[in-house]
């Protein structure tokens, strides 16, 4: 898929998800401020593997509401959309935004693989199996970052677009009542052969879809080259919630609308930002 942006320069993790050593499951690796908004990047020890992460906040603010920000195929953690909303979300909405590498992407590898690559990568390990452990990942983390009182572990939202749809359809279902709502979208239960085929597993896709009663907002583009219109309306169907709405855009995969980006934003700001 289309890199969406080129993220700024950020620390890397060692190759092949090496565990850097650490005294504690989480690692900070950097921080900066700018008085109102801190970013701290981190990296969890977890399941002989170590996660990379970021995480957004409002200066003196802890505890606060989640949202699990997912990135699409050829980004990472910090791709350009990642930190507009991520930074929006922590600034204006006050809460605390997390971002976690893709399998095979950012810094999860030494540098950055093509779409036949990664895909590949991904194929040989098992879509399933890839999708657990990302879901293990992402719950690891919410759990880390909670213990130590700087997310609230029991109010999470979830967003992604594409892959990040992917990935993050199984982890908000795996939240249960945790979950606070979601943003997904640019996914659906069939892809077209510009994905590798291995990568299709409907049943997987239908299984969280059914699990998710939180209210959540899909977002479609008409004209998607990837995912076909009718396989993104049998997703929108198939969630639990009796709160769904469905917003489209004409369009190609890659292009966003900025009005659409601020629908999403109102979404997980909750119902006074809507």
């Amino acid at each position: 898929m289309k890199r969406e942006g080129q993220p700024p320069p950020g620390p890397r993790m060692p190759a092949g998800d090496a565990v850097p050593p650490m005294g504690n499951a989480v690692a900070w690796l950097g921080e900066a401020s700018d008085g109102e908004l801190t970013e701290r990047s981190f990296a969890l020890r977890h399941g002989g593997r170590a996660v990379p992460g970021v995480l957004w906040s409002g200066a003196g603010q802890a505890g606060r509401p989640a949202v699990l920000l997912g990135h699409g195929g050829s980004g990472d953690k910090r791709s350009e959309r990642q930190l507009r909303v991520a930074r929006w979300l922590a600034g204006q909405a006050g809460l605390a935004v997390v971002a976690i590498d893709g399998p095979y992407h950012g810094d999860r590898v030494p540098a950055p693989l093509s779409p036949a690559e990664y895909q590949q990568l991904i194929v040989d390990e098992g879509i399933d199996r890839v999708t657990a452990r990302m879901t293990e990942d992402w719950l690891a983390v919410v759990g880390a970052l909670a213990a130590l009182g700087l997310v609230d572990g029991g109010n999470v939202s979830v967003c992604g677009m594409s892959m990040g749809a992917r990935f993050g359809l199984p982890v908000a279902a795996a939240l249960g009542p945790r979950l606070r709502c979601a943003v997904f979208g640019k996914f659906g239960l069939r892809e077209s052969e510009l994905l590798h085929p291995g990568l299709c597993a409907p049943e997987l896709t239908l299984t969280a879809a059914r699990a998710i009663d939180a209210p959540v907002l899909f977002h479609v583009q008409w004209d998607d080259e990837i995912f076909p219109r009718d396989g993104q309306f049998e997703l929108f169907s198939a969630f639990a919630a009796a709160d769904k709405r469905l917003i489209a855009r004409s369009g190609p995969h890659a292009e966003t609308h900025p009005d659409d980006v601020a629908a999403w934003q109102r979404q997980l700001a909750g119902p006074a930002g809507r």
